[in-house]
């Protein structure tokens, strides 16, 4: 990776563990919602069995009323399916499905994460008897079972996605052990990643300073491998450094000045990111998130989420950051 990404990538994920929560997900499954209203169980279970399984790297799909019976009915068949409820007029929902985006690829296909728009299909909102989105539910060989509402911390939605992980074997499932992705070899010694021509093509164009030419061809990584981490990592960071590159020196200077000039303190904040004050950066965005509303505190939120992305869930600056967010959100 080029030197101007290094730093800042992001280190091996802990592994998720609830004991409890798994003891309440497989008493759950007793009592669980039948879904047979939408499908007969037995005929899910059938096409289940015909149907290929998930592509490797293919850890989240988009669900609509048209795709609902084969990618979260039928495919629960498979393997367990994590469905997140989401809506535009949302708070939250873009958080909650970027932690759980996030834990789906670390997971490496132990688990399918299924996201779903209310406003776009509110049958189904209707059938799930929503009270408040963003909501997640588990779904284990047809039958549906309870999670939770809002976007809590990730380490709590880590551990609810454990459980139903142990839930979906308890109930005689075959799960794929997420080994390694969470963190169970860490100290194993990490083995060379073998070159990819593709990556060298890319940090050419960086070290080059050629950001929109990097940009494109992280992003056909990405097009053509959804699950590659490293090159959505190096697609932000590029980002990060765009922004830099193309920030008015005095417009950063402001920001000090003008403590409510979303404009000036986010190109502030990136300046801060990228010399390594990190710190600094997120309480910029932090102290200034619960000064503004509307289009600008979407600003500051998104600008944060990117951040977190950036230094990855192991950084121990970025849980308590993410709550602190969350608090000012809500």
């Amino acid at each position: 990776m080029s030197e101007k990404l290094m730093g800042m990538r992001p280190g091996v994920p802990r592994r998720p563990t609830a004991p409890a929560a798994s003891a309440g997900l497989s008493a759950a499954m007793a009592g669980a919602v039948d879904l047979a209203a939408v499908k007969a169980r037995n005929e899910a279970a059938a096409r289940a069995a015909e149907a290929p399984p998930p592509a490797p790297g293919e850890y989240v799909v988009a669900v609509t009323e048209a795709n609902f019976q084969g990618e979260v009915l039928d495919r629960s068949f498979q393997l367990p399916v994590i469905l997140g409820v989401t809506s535009t007029r949302a708070t939250g929902a873009d958080v909650l499905m970027a932690d759980l985006e996030s834990i789906a690829v670390r997971a490496g296909g132990a688990f399918l994460l299924a996201e779903i728009d209310a406003d776009q299909n509110p049958r189904i909102a209707q059938a799930l008897q929503l009270r408040a989105i963003p909501a997640v539910f588990a779904v284990i060989s047809g039958q549906l079972v309870p999670g939770f509402e809002g976007a809590p911390p990730i380490e709590q939605i880590a551990e609810f996605v454990a459980a139903v992980l142990q839930a979906a074997r308890d109930s005689g499932m075959q799960v794929a052990e997420p080994g390694a992705a969470d963190g169970e070899d860490a100290e194993a010694p990490e083995a060379a990643a073998p070159e990819d021509p593709r990556f060298d093509a890319a940090e050419a164009a960086l070290a080059d300073g050629d950001y929109a030419l990097a940009k494109e061809r992280f992003q056909a990584i990405l097009s053509a491998e959804p699950g590659n981490t490293e090159a959505a990592l190096a697609l932000r960071q590029v980002d990060l450094l765009a922004r830099v590159e193309g920030t008015d020196p005095e417009l950063a200077a402001r920001a000090d000045s003008s403590p409510d000039d979303v404009e000036a303190n986010l190109a502030a904040a990136d300046l801060q990111l990228l010399g390594e004050d990190i710190d600094g950066a997120l309480r910029r965005l932090l102290d200034l998130i619960v000064r503004v509303s509307g289009p600008e505190r979407d600003a500051v939120r998104t600008r944060l989420v990117d951040y977190f992305d950036i230094l990855g869930p192991d950084d121990p600056r970025v849980d308590p950051a993410r709550r602190e967010m969350a608090r000012a959100l809500f």
